[in-house]
């Protein structure tokens, strides 16, 4: 990964979730970092951890989520340790959220404009000066006549403005982390061009990290500067965008590529798949957690859990594959 001094740091995080069948371990020993400015993505077929991984990091589990083990900083500060008041002193102002779904995302019954002014409770300016700044990110994220706007109501919008609606709440604040979870995925390809271009310049104006999450390896190409490669529930893969993308080391990363239908060259009736089912988390197996769907496993595979191996350059990957003679 980048030598940058790292914003959001990631140190052996486990969590659980109490079920009526045991303890089913959701994320287990993940580590990463995002330095600052940059965009690391993270990417992984539904079931990988994603919005767990969400959740732990802005401390909103579910009732049933217990953290078992592993630290969060955020500019050297523990995360996990937090009282639950400095946490809301943290959400929405130094960390801020770009939620999946623009038609869920803002209160239906509020004008944009009272939603805008109301999250700006913390600033301490008048209601005049709020509903300006209101009106300018409107602007920022390509809003035309943002007076006009703030006095309408979220289903006046289409879903691509309503998202760039919640893009400018989300950096109203200038945070210095902005965590977006697939913000792109139910929009149309012109617009999901248009919120990636937006994302990228907005992240180099306000000089903020993106933690982008997504199952679209063409968005996470297109954005980001670095790539964490999860699977059920672990990381299996982290490195640059291009030397992961181009030199992948890890065979579910390599399996995931193939099913990307950018690359499919020739027309086919059929879209490739990794055959196989995602492993049962109550019950996790003793050796890699790819091993039943992988095409290049070996015998110790499937008894020995595969340690973490560079490959240069920041590029790592956990896979015995990796150990050499």
């Amino acid at each position: 990964m980048s030598t940058r001094e790292a914003l959001l740091e990631i140190r052996d995080l486990s969590v659980d979730y109490a079920t009526a069948q045991g303890a089913l371990r959701a994320l287990r020993e993940v580590s990463f970092t995002v330095p600052k400015e940059r965009i690391v993505g993270i990417v992984g077929e539904s079931g990988c951890g994603k919005s767990t991984l969400i959740a732990a990091i802005i401390r909103l589990l579910a009732p049933n989520a217990a953290i078992r083990s592993g630290t969060i900083l955020f500019q050297g500060e523990d995360l996990l340790g937090n009282t639950e008041k400095r946490m809301r002193e943290l959400r929405g102002t130094a960390i801020s959220m770009v939620f999946q779904d623009p038609m869920q995302a803002h209160n239906p019954v509020l004008t944009v404009g009272r939603q805008m002014v109301d999250i700006q409770y913390r600033t301490g300016i008048s209601g005049a000066a709020k509903r300006r700044r209101a009106a300018a990110m409107l602007a920022e994220v390509g809003i035309p006549d943002p007076e006009r706007h703030l006095d309408q109501y979220p289903h006046e919008f289409s879903g691509g403005m309503r998202q760039r609606i919640a893009i400018a709440m989300a950096l109203m604040a200038r945070p210095g982390l902005l965590i977006a979870d697939e913000p792109t995925t139910a929009l149309d390809a012109t617009l999901e061009v248009q919120i990636i271009h937006k994302l990228k310049a907005l992240q180099t104006e306000y000089d903020c990290s993106i933690l982008f999450i997504s199952h679209n390896l063409g968005v996470i190409a297109k954005l980001c500067d670095e790539v964490v490669v999860m699977y059920a529930g672990e990381v299996v893969e982290r490195g640059s965008v291009r030397s992961v993308f181009h030199q992948s080391i890890h065979p579910y990363t390599r399996s995931l590529l193939d099913c990307d239908p950018g690359r499919i060259k020739e027309r086919t009736g059929k879209l490739p798949t990794i055959p196989g089912e995602i492993p049962n988390l109550v019950s996790v197996p003793p050796g890699c957690i790819f091993v039943e769907r992988c095409p290049d496993r070996i015998a110790c595979c499937q008894c020995e859990r595969p340690g973490w191996h560079e490959a240069g350059d920041g590029h790592g990957g956990a896979c015995h594959l990796l150990e050499g003679p």
